[in-house]
């Protein structure tokens, strides 16, 4: 599943010496020629490292200034580039899904790009919600870059369905209800 998932956004992720390109690449090149010139400010989700590093390659190739965090990055580094960023520094920032998940506040941007889906719609939520937060005083666009006809679109469906699920749950009565009821028992049984 890894690789087909890989093979949607960049096949030279994983294929040695890969010639052919990449839909979603080009697809990025665009958004960057159009979105850049507005004067947008871009953060960029990945799993996939890998596929972070190509794009910071393509965007020294257009002269594109960007920062990068993964997993790897230290937290006193990572402190120091979230100022910076929000500072202006930087027109892109790269950031490995996990490592941008949580603790990092990035109003500074006003557009986010998840260039490839996650299983788990909660995780891509945490990301977006990066530039989503007190002190943020522009929209923010949110772009999910989705391969049609591939495992990608299979998991977008799949979160929708988990989504639609989850909001069933919190607006059924009855499962509130519940919920509320099987809250008041744990709280006697403690207090016994």
């Amino acid at each position: 599943l890894t690789r087909l998932r890989q093979i949607c956004c960049d096949p030279s992720t994983f294929i040695e010496n890969y010639n052919g390109g990449s839909g979603k690449m080009d697809a990025l090149d665009e958004i960057f020629e159009n979105s850049l010139e507005q004067g947008h400010r871009i953060l960029i989700f990945s799993q996939f490292t890998r596929i972070l590093k190509n794009i910071s390659v393509r965007l020294e190739n257009k002269v594109i200034k960007y920062m990068y965090l993964d997993g790897s990055t230290k937290a006193e580094k990572r402190v120091e580039m979230v100022k910076t960023f929000n500072a202006g520094d930087s027109q892109v920032f790269l950031i490995s899904l996990k490592a941008g998940g949580t603790g990092i506040n990035l109003t500074g941007a006003d557009m986010v790009i998840h260039f490839d889906p996650w299983w788990n719609p909660a995780v891509e939520d945490q990301a977006t919600d990066r530039a989503h937060r007190i002190g943020q005083k522009k929209t923010v666009e949110v772009i999910k870059l989705i391969a049609r006809g591939t495992i990608e679109e299979k998991i977008f469906k799949l979160q929708e369905k988990k989504k639609q699920i989850s909001k069933s749950v919190i607006n059924n009565k009855t499962g509130a209800e519940l919920l509320l009821s099987q809250m008041k028992i744990g709280r006697a049984s403690c207090r016994e």
